[in-house]
């Protein structure tokens, strides 16, 4: 019998499973006061849905052995909005979905070996809303959510936000054969390949230029429309960063827009963003989401129906931040049912009963002991704090 877990997967101790489940209680929540329905989307799904269009590759998928090409979800947004284009097609619009479970992702291990990690994921899914008003209230519900998280100055939050638009217009000069090589050095912030490329000295400059160009949005903004002029996806951002910008700084949020950055799932088509935060050891990513209009067009929606946006909590990164901040629930009172040699089992349980009845938390110690004193001892270890003793 393997007595360690799967490379990647771990075991959770009760504390943290309690965390957990209080991070994800908080959110839901946020998401029912914004009046968002919760669904429960399978954890095995057709390769095909997983791959949401070729948005998500292979390698990241867990596939399973079976009769059909399945797979472990990687996340949730693909299979929701394949129900929300079939099941819930005829729910009026817009929809607002929420849902919270386990997702499973594949890696390479540094030895070459298979590691499947297992993580804790709660987000939200807007569906049949155009820009920029989904992503108003998207982003607001985002704050909303965070606030009650307690992040402290010390994490140092930030929003890091992209639009799929921005890069578009960096790429619009190049020839096809370039853009994707291009593409790829902006996203790694890789000037070494910028210079292999041997490009024109002025289209060079102007693409160091795209690539220092982050920070501030409003800022930005103003840098974007000197050299694009007037856009409507800059537009929407001034539009979007107007509304955000108080909300952000009464939490502490930095934002920063950043014309190139593009997550690793191409799975969007628009705004892109993810909140980042420091951990003691290094920055760690806490939330992420984006529009994905071609995700539900390729479900099956049409017109004004083929819009979606969304995001998604890293349950188990949030803990591992907070982990100093936030605190299982105080320890509850547990009553200790011990027994001595007068007495039996029996009497024990039915007490423990007495207990329950009452809403007290109480446990019974098995086995009879020689004393009272004896049963003292053995309070601390059975996580007792108070004993309730039958002698007869």
């Amino acid at each position: 019998m393997a007595l360690q877990p799967a490379a990647g997967a771990r075991d959770l101790n009760p504390q943290q499973v309690e965390l957990n489940q209080k991070l994800s209680q908080r959110l839901a929540e946020v998401y029912r006061l914004w009046g968002y329905d919760e669904v429960s989307p399978p954890r095995v799904e057709r390769l095909e849905t997983l791959k949401a269009g070729g948005a998500i590759a292979s390698q990241d998928i867990v596939r399973l052995v079976a009769d059909e090409p399945l797979g472990l979800r990687p996340e949730m947004t693909a299979s929701i909005a394949r129900a929300a284009c079939t099941r819930l097609k005829q729910r009026p619009r817009p929809l607002r979905l929420w849902a919270a479970g386990t997702i499973f992702e594949s890696r390479t291990a540094d030895e070459g070996s298979l590691c499947i990690e297992e993580n804790l994921q709660s987000g939200v899914e807007l569906f049949g809303v155009e820009p920029i008003n989904a992503e108003m209230e998207l982003l607001s519900l985002l704050f909303s959510a965070v606030e009650t998280l307690e992040l402290s100055k010390r994490h140092q939050p930030r929003l890091l936000v992209g639009h799929t638009a921005l890069m578009d217009l960096i790429m619009m000069p190049f020839q096809n054969d370039l853009r994707e090589k291009i593409r790829t050095a902006l996203i790694h912030y890789d000037r070494l390949a910028l210079e292999s490329l041997q490009l024109p000295n002025d289209q060079f400059e102007r693409l160091l230029h795209h690539l220092e160009c982050r920070g501030e949005p409003l800022d930005v903004l103003e840098r974007l429309s000197g050299l694009f002029g007037t856009q409507q996806a800059l537009n929407n951002l001034q539009r979007l960063f107007e509304q955000m910008s108080p909300l952000a700084a009464d939490q502490g949020i930095d934002l920063q827009l950043d014309p190139t950055f593009q997550p690793h799932f191409e799975l969007y088509t628009g705004l892109v963003f993810q909140l980042v935060c420091q951990s003691d050891a290094a920055p760690v990513v806490i939330a992420r989401g984006g529009r994905y209009d071609n995700l539900v067009a390729r479900c099956g929606a049409k017109g004004l129906q083929a819009a979606g946006v969304g995001f998604s909590f890293a349950i188990d990164d949030i803990r591992e931040l907070l982990t100093k901040e936030i605190k299982a629930s105080d320890a509850v009172e547990t009553t200790l049912v011990a027994y001595g040699e007068q007495a039996t089992l029996e009497h024990a349980l039915k007490r423990q009963r007495h207990w329950h009845k009452q809403g007290q938390r109480a446990v019974v110690e098995l086995e009879a002991c020689r004393d009272r004193e004896d049963a003292f001892s053995r309070l601390s270890d059975r996580g007792c704090s108070t004993l309730d003793w039958l002698d007869h």
